[in-house]
């Protein structure tokens, strides 16, 4: 699974998570007890995740959804976007 991530010190990078449910915040433990990105969605092919978007905790919702739209990571991985709740 691809973990992208939108706004904050780490805007438009990726990396690779291991397979499983993605953290809902990450990284999942800073040791100050704030997360620095949380959890906005998933991106879902065939009932597996292939992609999780984090956002910056400031960002507002609609930019999220914008910013990857505009990026195009549910056709990049030809998967459905689904909000993580």
């Amino acid at each position: 699974m691809r973990a992208l991530f939108i706004g904050g010190t780490v805007d438009n990078s990726e990396l690779d998570l291991d397979d499983g449910a993605p953290p809902r915040h990450y990284p999942p433990n800073t040791g100050s007890g704030h997360a620095r990105y949380r959890l906005h969605h998933v991106g879902l092919r065939q009932s597996d995740t292939v992609y999780a978007v984090y956002a910056a905790p400031d960002l507002a919702d609609g930019e999220v959804e914008r910013v990857a739209e505009e990026r195009g990571y549910a056709r990049r991985f030809q998967a459905e976007p689904q909000v993580s709740e």
